[in-house]
């Protein structure tokens, strides 16, 4: 890994108007980002307004989580929004399926995009939380939701933003399934995750568990994560930050720069 980004959701207090969101990117650029992934629209500015405020810090946008009625229901506004940025990936940051009727319809409205997004030199990419990963619907087939999403998401249109956080959260191998879906995914999520996080009590007792934390205050082996990955066709590691131990969204991304910077990146 030779650079790395931050999704705009870690500190998405700073995006509210021009003046923070010019100084915000001014900041990520000093803390060493050299990337980054949207989160919405940021429609209190003209996209090549907001395209500016990071080109001029040095900050290259490499893709986005956007919104997903735009998506389905304003196709040339997005691809004009997409390419003023300068990104050919279309991110959704999830779908919450309830049932697997509700799933299938889902993958289905997202392959029938993304082969009219394809054409337009685009791919759509899915994000995952935890939740993909539970067993909800093995009584009826044996899968997982995510295990829907990777056999039935048209993989020449459809790429894959997984968050291995959230995956470890699950209990899943990270470096086992990115072999597994080796040439689908484009960016991977960079967040750690902690053994012992304090949640409170449960009928008078201390509950323990894991929790996200920045990266580097955790138990996650990245070194080992980023090696598969890069031999897996990943292009972009991207730090999402959403648990902030220090109380303050920008020292908290400052912190996980940090530990990239001495611990992860190719000297």
């Amino acid at each position: 890994m030779k650079e790395f980004g931050l999704q705009l959701w870690s500190i998405r207090d700073e995006f509210q108007d021009k003046e923070r969101a010019r100084a915000a990117f001014k900041t990520i650029a000093g803390y060493g980002y050299t990337q980054a992934q949207t989160a919405g629209a940021y429609d209190f500015v003209d996209p090549a307004e907001f395209r500016k405020y990071a080109d001029d810090a040095g900050i290259k946008f490499v893709g986005t989580h956007y919104k997903w009625e735009r998506i389905k229901n304003d196709i040339k506004g997005t691809i004009a929004y997409h390419r003023t940025l300068g990104v050919d990936e279309i991110g959704i940051g999830g779908y919450g399926a309830k049932t697997l009727e509700d799933l299938r319809a889902f993958i289905k409205t997202f392959n029938e995009l993304g082969k009219i997004y394809h054409k337009e030199g685009f791919v759509l990419s899915y994000h995952n939380h935890s939740g993909e990963f539970s067993n909800e619907f093995k009584p009826f087939e044996g899968k997982t939701r995510y295990d829907h999403l990777l056999d039935e998401l048209d993989p020449e249109a459809v790429k894959f933003n997984l968050d291995a956080g959230w995956a470890q959260m699950a209990g899943i191998d990270v470096r086992a399934l990115i072999e597994k879906m080796a040439g689908r995914i484009n960016i991977i999520h960079v967040k750690d995750v902690q053994a012992n996080y304090f949640y409170g009590e449960i009928n008078g007792e201390p509950y323990y568990g894991p929790q996200r934390i920045e990266v580097g205050r955790g138990n996650m082996n990245y070194k080992g994560i980023i090696e598969t990955a890069e031999k897996c066709g990943v292009k972009y590691f991207v730090v999402e930050d959403e648990f902030y131990s220090t109380g303050n969204p920008l020292e908290s991304v400052r912190m996980s720069a940090e530990y990239i910077k001495n611990n992860l990146i190719e000297k």
